[in-house]
C-alpha cells in the first residue's frame, strides 16, 4: 500500500515546518508528501529543511489546494490530509495501513484528537509535544468505530473510490471551506464506511494565523451548511442545528468574547446569511465579497 500525505498550507511556513518534521518520527514512512501552497513566502526555507518533500502551487482556497493534491497522486492507494497545524504521533500511519489493510470497507479515517486548540485559543507547538508525549494509547493500535464524518484536520481517504465516483472537494466552499471536509467523506459514504480510528492519533493546534475575518467565517458557518443539505451531503436536521448553534453562541459570546474570536463579526455574517437565505441569495462563494 503507497501511503500519501497531503497538506494545504497558506501562510504559516514556521508552523508547517513542525508539522513536518513530526512526520519525519513516523513508525511507518509516508511514501509521498505534498504540500500545496499559494506563494513562495508560504513555504520559505521548507525545501531545503526537507528535500524528500514536494512542493504544488494552486490558487488559494483550501478545497482548490486539496483537489490539486489528489490530481497528483495517482500512484498512491490512500492519502492522508493533514491541516499544516496538526502534529501526529508517531504511530498515525502504521495505524492507518493496518486498519485499511484488514477492512477494505473502510473509505474515510479519521483520528483522534486528543487536543484541539482550535476550539479555544490555539496551543504552542512545545505544549503539544509534550501532549503527544504523555498520551496513552489504546492497547489495541487498530480500534475503530464508526463515525459521522471526517475531521480535516487529519483525515484519510482510501483513493479507490474517489477515483472511481470521480469526487472531488467542492471548490463553492472558498477560501478554508467551512464543512467541506465533511461534505467529501458524507459523498463517500455510499462506497464505503467512515471509521474513526483510536490509534490515529494527534494534536491540532488551531493556529490563529492565517485565519479569515469574522464576518466571511460567520456567513460561511449560517450558509455552507445549508448549502450542503440542499446538495443532499447533509442532513437538515444537523445542518439546522449548527446553524441554529453557532448563532446563538456568536450573539450570546459577543458583549464579552474570548480574546482571540471576533464574536461580533461572526455574528454580522451569521445575519447576513439569514438574510440572503430568506431573500434567495445565499451562495458560499459570497464570503469572497464581504
Amino acid at each position: 500500500m503507497r501511503i500519501a500525505v497531503g497538506i494545504a498550507t497558506r501562510g504559516r511556513p514556521a508552523i508547517l515546518g513542525e508539522v513536518l518534521a513530526e512526520l519525519d518520527r513516523q513508525t511507518r514512512a509516508p511514501d509521498r508528501i505534498v504540500i500545496c501552497h499559494v506563494t513562495e513566502d508560504d513555504v520559505t526555507g521548507l525545501a531545503a529543511r526537507f528535500p524528500g518533500v514536494e512542493f504544488l502551487t494552486a490558487q488559494a482556497g483550501l478545497p482548490r489546494q486539496r483537489n490539486r493534491i489528489l490530481d497528483a497522486i495517482g500512484d498512491c492507494d490512500a492519502v492522508l490530509f493533514l491541516d499544516d497545524d496538526f502534529l501526529a504521533a508517531p504511530r498515525w500511519l502504521e495505524a492507518l495501513e493496518g486498519v485499511l489493510t484488514a477492512h477494505p470497507e473502510c473509505a474515510v479515517a479519521t483520528g483522534t484528537v486528543i487536543a484541539d486548540g482550535a476550539k479555544g485559543p490555539g496551543i504552542e507547538v512545545e505544549a503539544a509535544r509534550a501532549m503527544l508525549a504523555a498520551d496513552t494509547p489504546p492497547a489495541d493500535l487498530l480500534a475503530f468505530h464508526g463515525h459521522f464524518n471526517g475531521y480535516g484536520c487529519n483525515m484519510a481517504l482510501r483513493l479507490a473510490p474517489v477515483r472511481a465516483h470521480d469526487l472531488r472537494f467542492d471548490e463553492k466552499l472558498p477560501l478554508y471551506g467551512w464543512y467541506e471536509d465533511l461534505d467529501l467523506t458524507r459523498r463517500l459514504l455510499p462506497y464505503g464506511e467512515i471509521y474513526r480510528l483510536e490509534g490515529a492519533r494527534g494534536v491540532h493546534l488551531g493556529t490563529k494565523k492565517g485565519r479569515v475575518p469574522g464576518i466571511k467565517l460567520g456567513y460561511s458557518q449560517v450558509v455552507n451548511p445549508v448549502y450542503l443539505a440542499r446538495k443532499g451531503s447533509y442532513p437538515w436536521s444537523h445542518a439546522l442545528r449548527s446553524v441554529a448553534r453557532h448563532c446563538a453562541m456568536n450573539l450570546a459570546r459577543s458583549p464579552m468574547p474570548e480574546p482571540e474570536v471576533d464574536r461580533w463579526g461572526r455574528f454580522r455574517g451569521n445575519l447576513r446569511g439569514l438574510i440572503d437565505l430568506a431573500t434567495g441569495r445565499a451562495d458560499p462563494e459570497r464570503i469572497l465579497t464581504l
